[in-house]
């Protein structure tokens, strides 16, 4: 979305907030982390995290608990101005930028800025491609000493709004949404450009099975749902046969 007036970009991110807290009111959220302390909804955490989450799956866990004590990196694209005012109309602090483009003085900055809070960033933003992880966020992790969490989001019934290189992933009321984090991935300090592709990509492949039980999850759900009509059709059918 792109609104270029300030105040209509309050007034939309608002609104959009309004609409999304409702919403998520009736979903049933079940939040599990693999690693005790790695809550990022918790009052006190035992120390901060680098929580990386996915773009098309990056409303489920802004809304999904209370932000007391995290900040998000967003695009300098107008994309980004809009998210931003959204995150920060829920409590999220936000620092602009990217994963991409992040030299020496930006770490500093944003430690600085997110001294007492975790940072969740998007990996594959602002332009994709969709869900390949950028070699930044290992950057990040290696020059700020903080872990990575992976996630993962996935829901029973969702509406999938497409945008331009991927979807945004909105689950459907009265939904079963399933949000996942990962055991923490640590980097070791001022490593050289290749070591940083390789933990990259272990970063990559500890997202990839942590969205696959996401949707073994959804799965399980579903054929739990189905067995529980089957049941019931089974209880009537042999109601109908006893008269």
């Amino acid at each position: 979305m792109r609104v270029r007036s300030p105040l209509l970009t309050s007034l939309s991110a608002g609104l959009f907030v309004a609409a999304f807290w409702l919403l998520f009111r009736t979903l049933r959220l079940r939040v599990r982390e693999d690693t005790p302390g790695t809550n990022p909804y918790a009052k006190s955490p035992p120390e901060w995290f680098l929580y990386c989450v996915w773009h098309d799956s990056m409303v489920i866990p802004a809304f999904a608990g209370k932000q007391r004590s995290s900040a998000a990196l967003t695009s300098q694209h107008a994309d980004g101005t809009f998210v931003a005012a959204v995150l920060r109309k829920i409590g999220m602090a936000t620092v602009r930028g990217s994963t991409n483009h992040i030299g020496p003085g930006a770490v500093r900055q944003l430690l600085r800025t997110t001294e007492d809070k975790h940072l969740v960033i998007t990996p594959d933003g602002p332009r994709g491609p969709r869900r390949q992880m950028s070699v930044g966020i290992a950057f990040l992790a290696s020059r700020t000493g903080r872990a990575v969490v992976p996630t993962a989001a996935s829901c029973v019934r969702c509406w999938k709004i497409r945008g331009s290189w991927t979807d945004l992933v909105i689950p459907k009321p009265f939904t079963k949404v399933f949000l996942l984090g990962g055991e923490p991935i640590r980097v070791p300090p001022d490593l050289g450009s290749d070591e940083l592709r390789e933990y990259a990509k272990r970063i990559q492949t500890a997202m990839d099975q942590l969205d696959e039980a996401a949707q073994q999850l959804v799965k399980d759900a579903k054929a739990g749902h189905a067995s529980r009509c089957d049941d019931k059709k089974s209880g009537t059918d042999l109601m109908k046969e006893r008269e």
